[in-house]
């Protein structure tokens, strides 16, 4: 009786707690939290950018064609001009040098699966050897 008991507790009050933190997580959030610390005050909390001066990361063709290669963008920020979804930006970027490699690759999934973009997952160790190939 007292296993029967338990079962009906863990089913009626532990069950759907687990279900609702479950449906709660965010797996990007870090990347969020980062995002929002060194990103937005030019790309924009809604990754719009700002027309003709920053490029938008939010539905971007140039983040799209290479997630990863954002990597060597912040760290070491970015001074050619760069084509995004069919406007040209020339805004000079500051690189972000003390963020760490994962503290980069959590910043490039946040951005792959915020506003809508669906980019996929690029991993740390994709992020650490395109970080190991850029020219600083």
């Amino acid at each position: 009786m007292r296993q029967k008991n338990w079962l009906v507790f863990l089913i009626i009050f532990i069950l759907p707690f687990l279900v609702w933190q479950c449906g709660e997580r965010q797996p990007y959030r870090h990347g969020e939290i980062l995002y929002q610390n060194f990103c937005t005050n030019c790309h924009m909390d809604n990754g719009s950018g700002l027309k003709g001066l920053i490029p938008p990361l939010a539905q971007a063709d140039y983040v799209a064609a290479d997630p990863a290669g954002m990597a060597c963008i912040i760290r070491y920020g970015l001074s050619d001009t760069i084509m995004v979804n069919d406007t040209l930006y020339n805004q000079p970027m500051a690189g972000i040098k003390q963020l760490t490699d994962f503290e980069i690759t959590n910043i490039i999934n946040y951005i792959n699966h915020a506003w809508g973009n669906a980019y996929g997952y690029t991993s740390y160790e994709t992020v650490k050897s395109r970080l190991d190939s850029c020219k600083n």
